[in-house]
Protein backbone atom coordinates (compact mmCIF):
# COMPACT_ATOMS: atom_id res chain seq x y z
CA UNK A 1 0.00 0.00 0.00
CA UNK A 2 1.09 3.59 -0.55
CA UNK A 3 2.34 5.83 2.22
CA UNK A 4 -0.91 7.82 2.46
CA UNK A 5 -2.94 4.67 3.08
CA UNK A 6 -0.36 3.38 5.60
CA UNK A 7 -0.44 6.71 7.44
CA UNK A 8 -4.23 6.71 7.54
CA UNK A 9 -4.33 3.17 8.97
CA UNK A 10 -1.72 4.05 11.61
CA UNK A 11 -3.41 7.30 12.58
CA UNK A 12 -0.42 9.45 11.64
CA UNK A 13 0.71 11.51 8.65
CA UNK A 14 2.75 10.55 5.63
CA UNK A 15 5.27 13.19 6.68
CA UNK A 16 5.75 11.46 10.06
CA UNK A 17 6.24 8.12 8.32
CA UNK A 18 8.94 9.66 6.11
CA UNK A 19 10.58 11.14 9.22
CA UNK A 20 10.51 7.75 10.93
CA UNK A 21 12.04 6.19 7.84
CA UNK A 22 14.89 8.74 7.93
CA UNK A 23 15.48 7.82 11.58
CA UNK A 24 15.63 4.11 10.74
CA UNK A 25 12.36 3.25 12.46
CA UNK A 26 10.84 1.44 9.48
CA UNK A 27 11.87 -1.99 8.27
CA UNK A 28 14.46 -1.77 5.53
CA UNK A 29 13.23 -1.88 1.96
CA UNK A 30 14.13 -5.13 0.24
CA UNK A 31 14.35 -3.62 -3.28
CA UNK A 32 17.00 -0.85 -3.18
CA UNK A 33 15.02 1.33 -5.62
CA UNK A 34 11.61 0.72 -4.03
CA UNK A 35 12.19 3.14 -1.17
CA UNK A 36 13.34 6.05 -3.30
CA UNK A 37 10.98 8.94 -3.70
CA UNK A 38 10.97 11.90 -6.05
CA UNK A 39 12.94 13.89 -3.46
CA UNK A 40 16.14 11.91 -3.92
CA UNK A 41 18.17 13.78 -6.51
CA UNK A 42 21.44 12.93 -8.20
CA UNK A 43 24.54 14.72 -6.88
CA UNK A 44 25.03 18.26 -8.14
CA UNK A 45 27.00 18.43 -11.34
CA UNK A 46 26.41 14.80 -12.30
CA UNK A 47 26.72 14.18 -16.00
CA UNK A 48 24.32 12.52 -18.40
CA UNK A 49 20.76 11.44 -17.73
CA UNK A 50 21.28 11.26 -13.97
CA UNK A 51 22.41 14.90 -13.91
CA UNK A 52 19.46 16.02 -15.99
CA UNK A 53 17.06 14.00 -13.87
CA UNK A 54 18.60 15.36 -10.65
CA UNK A 55 18.27 18.91 -11.93
CA UNK A 56 14.63 18.27 -12.80
CA UNK A 57 13.96 16.77 -9.34
CA UNK A 58 13.35 13.24 -10.61
CA UNK A 59 14.26 10.20 -8.59
CA UNK A 60 17.36 8.10 -9.02
CA UNK A 61 15.07 5.23 -9.97
CA UNK A 62 13.59 7.32 -12.75
CA UNK A 63 16.98 8.44 -14.01
CA UNK A 64 18.70 5.08 -13.72
CA UNK A 65 16.00 2.72 -14.88
CA UNK A 66 14.04 4.85 -17.33
CA UNK A 67 10.77 4.37 -15.48
CA UNK A 68 8.51 6.49 -13.30
CA UNK A 69 9.43 7.36 -9.76
CA UNK A 70 9.20 4.38 -7.44
CA UNK A 71 7.65 4.71 -4.02
CA UNK A 72 7.89 2.52 -0.99
CA UNK A 73 5.04 0.08 -0.71
CA UNK A 74 4.05 -0.73 2.87
CA UNK A 75 3.28 -4.30 3.81
CA UNK A 76 1.25 -5.51 6.77
CA UNK A 77 4.55 -6.41 8.50
CA UNK A 78 5.75 -2.82 8.00
CA UNK A 79 2.54 -1.50 9.54
CA UNK A 80 2.89 -3.85 12.52
CA UNK A 81 6.49 -2.69 13.10
CA UNK A 82 5.52 0.99 12.95
CA UNK A 83 2.55 0.36 15.24
CA UNK A 84 4.91 -1.32 17.75
CA UNK A 85 7.24 1.70 17.60
CA UNK A 86 4.29 4.08 18.12
CA UNK A 87 3.20 2.03 21.13
CA UNK A 88 6.70 2.17 22.68
CA UNK A 89 6.84 5.93 22.17
CA UNK A 90 3.45 6.34 23.82
CA UNK A 91 4.12 3.92 26.70
CA UNK A 92 7.49 5.43 27.63
CA UNK A 93 6.66 9.01 26.57
CA UNK A 94 9.65 9.31 24.24
CA UNK A 95 10.22 10.91 20.85
CA UNK A 96 10.89 8.99 17.63
CA UNK A 97 14.49 10.30 17.75
CA UNK A 98 14.94 8.88 21.25
CA UNK A 99 13.64 5.49 20.15
CA UNK A 100 15.92 5.55 17.10
CA UNK A 101 18.92 6.24 19.36
CA UNK A 102 17.89 3.38 21.66
CA UNK A 103 17.87 1.05 18.67
CA UNK A 104 21.29 2.36 17.65
CA UNK A 105 22.63 1.59 21.13
CA UNK A 106 21.37 -1.98 20.80
CA UNK A 107 22.65 -2.44 17.25
CA UNK A 108 26.11 -0.80 17.38
CA UNK A 109 28.59 -2.20 19.92
CA UNK A 110 30.76 0.94 20.04
CA UNK A 111 27.72 3.12 20.81
CA UNK A 112 26.57 0.62 23.43
CA UNK A 113 30.00 0.73 25.10
CA UNK A 114 30.08 4.55 25.12
CA UNK A 115 26.59 4.79 26.63
CA UNK A 116 27.42 2.11 29.24
CA UNK A 117 30.58 4.00 30.19
CA UNK A 118 28.54 7.17 30.64
CA UNK A 119 26.00 5.25 32.75
CA UNK A 120 28.78 3.99 35.03
CA UNK A 121 30.26 7.49 35.35
CA UNK A 122 26.85 8.89 36.29
CA UNK A 123 26.22 6.08 38.79
CA UNK A 124 23.16 4.78 36.97
CA UNK A 125 24.88 1.51 36.04
CA UNK A 126 26.85 -0.41 38.67
CA UNK A 127 30.60 -0.67 38.06
CA UNK A 128 31.88 -3.78 36.38
CA UNK A 129 33.04 -6.47 38.85
CA UNK A 130 36.68 -5.91 37.93
CA UNK A 131 36.46 -2.20 38.70
CA UNK A 132 34.67 -2.92 41.97
CA UNK A 133 37.47 -5.28 43.00
CA UNK A 134 40.07 -2.62 42.13
CA UNK A 135 38.23 -0.17 44.37
CA UNK A 136 38.15 -2.67 47.25
CA UNK A 137 41.84 -3.46 46.75
CA UNK A 138 42.77 0.23 46.86
CA UNK A 139 40.62 0.71 49.94
CA UNK A 140 42.28 -2.23 51.71
CA UNK A 141 45.75 -0.91 50.83
CA UNK A 142 44.84 2.53 52.21
CA UNK A 143 43.62 0.93 55.45
CA UNK A 144 46.81 -1.15 55.76
CA UNK A 145 48.94 1.93 55.15
CA UNK A 146 47.40 3.74 58.13
CA UNK A 147 48.87 1.34 60.67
Amino acid sequence: MRISEAARRLGTSARMLRYREELGLLPQVRDPLAGLSWRVAAPAGAAGAAGAAGAAGASVGEAGAGRGATHRQFTEADLEAVAAALELERRYDISPASLAFGLRVLAEPQVRAAVADLGRRLGRIPPTPGRALDFEKERALRLLGRR
